[in-house]
């Protein structure tokens, strides 16, 4: 991020907050994160994601169309367009009230599984480019083998990833795919507006394209799997996401038919992540991240179906 930037961000989100509201408030800004070579403010009700350096700007122009002509799904923008801004390119949102992380329980499960089932239902409004899920979890490894290539956990990641089919690894496309997909869903993309109590809404379309719609399905699924994410809670994401009539899974029967490989993908990706995170903190593996580690290595080192 350059210097100027995070001011230049500040001022952006401030304008149009103070443009937004019957009159001046009297609040200040606050940065909301700052990871992933992306930076978020907010001032008021008004919230300015700087995207990461190298952002194709057709692309993000076509996911930031579709998020504002998909309203009640996803979160429509304050703005139709990106702008750039010291090379970078923003875009501004609504503010809306996020899942509570220190509440488990209170996780919105069956509504993140409507959302998915009803974007993957949709038809994209404009032609989106490919979901960037696989090419996201490529870039992870791709960092481990840069920055971790002896570390004890390296091994079993890049094994489990080597036996993926290619367009896991986000080395093909999968033919006539035409689900549209957010791409790198958790319970951090969403949020209700308008907070505190309006609906949920799907964030954050950098990724967002069509593709295979188990990807979506395939985090939670990956932690159920790796024993990080209660069988109840699993069962509810799943029974909402079949009654919504979502398309990623049978109605019926054996999800994990397709759910097999997005969900090994997702686990090395989650997994070379932590060990580069654990790497570059120069620290040992936390219980979490040596469960995904170790739940690579009983991976099949066989391609899965």
């Amino acid at each position: 991020m350059t210097t100027d930037l995070l001011p230049a961000l500040t001022a952006h989100a401030t304008t149009t907050a103070h443009a937004r509201a019957a009159h001046p408030c009297s609040c200040t800004a606050a940065t909301l994160t700052t990871h992933d070579d992306t930076t978020v403010v907010r001032h008021a009700g008004t919230v300015a994601k700087a995207h990461a350096p190298g952002t194709d700007p057709a692309h993000l122009a076509l996911r930031v169309t579709t998020a504002a002509r998909l309203p009640g799904v996803l979160l429509p923008p304050l703005a139709p367009a990106p702008v750039d801004l010291h090379g970078r390119l923003v875009t501004l949102w609504p503010y809306g009230t996020p899942v509570d992380p220190d509440d488990p329980d209170a996780a919105p499960w069956e509504a993140a599984a409507t959302l998915l089932a009803r974007l993957h239902r949709t038809p994209p409004p404009v032609a989106v480019p490919p979901m960037r899920g696989p090419a996201k979890a490529a870039h992870a490894v791709g960092r481990l083998r840069a920055t971790a290539p002896g570390h004890p956990g390296t091994a079993p990641v890049l094994r489990a990833w080597s036996a993926l089919p290619p367009w896991a690894r986000g080395e093909a496309l999968v033919q006539d795919t035409r689900a549209l997909c957010h791409g790198d869903f958790h319970l951090g993309q969403l949020i209700r507006h308008p907070g505190p109590e309006g609906p949920w809404l799907l964030i954050d379309v950098d990724d967002l394209g069509t593709g295979v719609p188990a990807w979506d399905l395939a985090r939670p699924a990956a932690w159920f799997a790796c024993g990080l994410l209660a069988p109840d809670e699993w069962r509810r994401f799943l029974t909402a996401y079949r009654a919504a009539g979502g398309p990623a899974v049978p109605a019926d029967g054996d999800p994990w038919t397709v759910l097999d490989v997005p969900a090994r993908a997702l686990t090395a990706q989650t997994a070379a992540r932590a060990v580069t995170k654990a790497v570059l903190a120069d620290r040992p593996l936390d219980e979490v991240e040596q469960a995904l580690v170790d739940a690579c290595g009983r991976m099949p080192s066989s391609p899965p179906d």
